[in-house]
Formats: C-alpha cells, sequence, structure tokens
C-alpha cells in the first residue's frame, strides 16, 4: 500500500497552513509504517509473519482498521475481505508472468482466506490470524483509514476546510470559502469520468484500470473476489460517496465485486451512502 498524498487546506496565514500540512504529512507516513504489506518491516507483516500463533499487541490504528473492516467484511458478506493477501500475491505474480496461478499454489492460498480468522482481544489490545499462511491485505481500506486520520489531525488543528487525496481515494471537509463543495473530477478507469460536487465526505473509486493480466484471451483484473480467489472479469467499475473514507473504500471494492445491481443494494444499506457504477460486458 504505497501512499501518495496532496493536501489542500485553507488557513489564516500561510505559515499555519505549512504547520499543519506538515503534522498531516506526517501521520501520514506512520501510518503507511504500521499499516503497509510492501515494508517489509511494517507492523501489518509483524503481525502477518505471526499467522497461526498467539495474538500480538498492535497499535491502536492497527487495532482499529482491523476492528472496522472485519464490521464491513460481515457488512458485505465476504465480497470485501482484508484477508485476501494470499491470493492477491498470486494474481500479482500472474500480471507479471502472463500466466495463471499454479492450481496447488491457488487452493493453498484460497483456503488461508476468511475474515473470520481475524481474532481481536479488546482487553490487551491484541490480534492474531487464526491459520497458519493467512496475511492480511489493508489495499481495500487502508487508503481511506489514513484520509480520515489526517483529516483527524486538520481539525484538530482547527483546520475544517481540505480536501485530501491519497491517490484517488478522497476525503472532503468543509467546503472552500463561498462554495457550497469541493468539485473533483472521479475518473472511472474504463475511459469515462465525471464531475462531483462533495463536502464533509470521503471519496472512493475502484474498478476496470491498467492492473490486469490478459490470458488465453480471458482479461482477469486486479480486483480479486475474495470469496473465489479469482480476478474480476466483467469490467466495472464503482464510486461511493459515504460520511467517511474508510468506509467509501471498502464498499468500492466490495460493490465490484458484487456487480451492479447487488452491490448497490448492499452499499446503500449504509446510512449517507451514495453509489455511482459503470459496466462494460
Amino acid at each position: 500500500m504505497g501512499v501518495e498524498c496532496r493536501i489542500t487546506l485553507y488557513a489564516p496565514q500561510r505559515e499555519r497552513a505549512v504547520d499543519v500540512a506538515g503534522r498531516a504529512f506526517a501521520r501520514i507516513a506512520a501510518l503507511e509504517a504500521s499499516l503497509s504489506d510492501w515494508r517489509l518491516e511494517s507492523e501489518l507483516n509483524r503481525l502477518n509473519d505471526a499467522a497461526g500463533g498467539a495474538a500480538l499487541p498492535v497499535s491502536e490504528d492497527l487495532y482499529r482498521v482491523l476492528d472496522l473492516a472485519r464490521h464491513l467484511a460481515e457488512a458485505t458478506g465476504g465480497a470485501f475481505d482484508p484477508t485476501v493477501g494470499p491470493v492477491v500475491r498470486l494474481w500479482r505474480q500472474a500480471r507479471r508472468d502472463g500466466r495463471l496461478p499454479n492450481s496447488d499454489d491457488f487452493v493453498s492460498a484460497r483456503e488461508a482466506v476468511g475474515w473470520r480468522g481475524i481474532e481481536l482481544v479488546p482487553e490487551s489490545r491484541s490480534a492474531r490470524l487464526s491459520r497458519a499462511g493467512m496475511r492480511l491485505d489493508l489495499g481495500g481500506i487502508g487508503k481511506g483509514y489514513i484520509a480520515d486520520r489526517v483529516g483527524d489531525v486538520l481539525r484538530g488543528e482547527g483546520v475544517s476546510r481540505f480536501l485530501i487525496d491519497l491517490g484517488g481515494d478522497l476525503l472532503a471537509g468543509d467546503p472552500p470559502p463561498g462554495r457550497t463543495g469541493w468539485t473533483i473530477q472521479v475518473q472511472t478507469g474504463l475511459g469515462r469520468s465525471s464531475a462531483l460536487e462533495v463536502a464533509n465526505a470521503g471519496v472512493a473509486t475502484s474498478g476496470d484500470t491498467a492492473q490486469f493480466v490478459e490470458i488465453d484471451g480471458v482479461r482477469y483484473s486486479h480486483i480479486v473476489d475474495p470469496r473465489t480467489g479469482l480476478g474480476l472479469t466483467d469490467r466495472i467499475a464503482a464510486t461511493v460517496i459515504a460520511p467517511d473514507a474508510t468506509t467509501a473504500d471498502a464498499l468500492a471494492s466490495a460493490v465490484c465485486v458484487l456487480g451492479e445491481v447487488e452491490g448497490k443494494a448492499v452499499a446503500e444499506r449504509f446510512q449517507g451512502v451514495r453509489v455511482l457504477v459503470e459496466s462494460a460486458r
């Protein structure tokens, strides 16, 4: 989970804006160091490496994001699942090699997926992955969570007018002076874009992008259905507008997995959520 970030904010003086932005970027760096599956020494990977063993004490942030992830996994029937790491690894290799994962490796990876294997102990603020071979991948929720925590930093510093963009996952605060919202351009990945006006909301788009592999005439997306372990073959893009960026991030992935009709029905059970879906067959 690499994070590219752009923050637009309004503050009374330039010096104040620079100081607040510095605090926000420091928070991003700390969170990425904890939650990234790309960094071998991250807190997340220490928990991954201990899968099947005893529970480990974890930071407040990792505990919180895992708790939110379990809730969202249950609410989406597993269409979003933070334990999809083993099969995501196989599909990353498949995109590099241009061939489907080895069948034995695929079966083993698939058996290691299942959000119910995340065990949290609130009394000791510790976490455990119940089966050896399990691996967490927070790519479908991590950027949204980071955006929300950066929003907390800005609001805590008295800055309420801001737009945070973490590689396309957005959190909008109060609108700029004299306006009713932030105007953002949403790229669907299907060759189309649309303009939205948002305020005090998270926005995330997930869908068919440049990350795919074509094997034997079948186009497999980088988005993996956690229930089957397979990359999606239907071309679909979903944009979710939610009260927070964490929810928007996870639901955008889930909608793509579930498809337009079921995905929208599931996502719109969440209060204050709107969904835009485009598909190409």
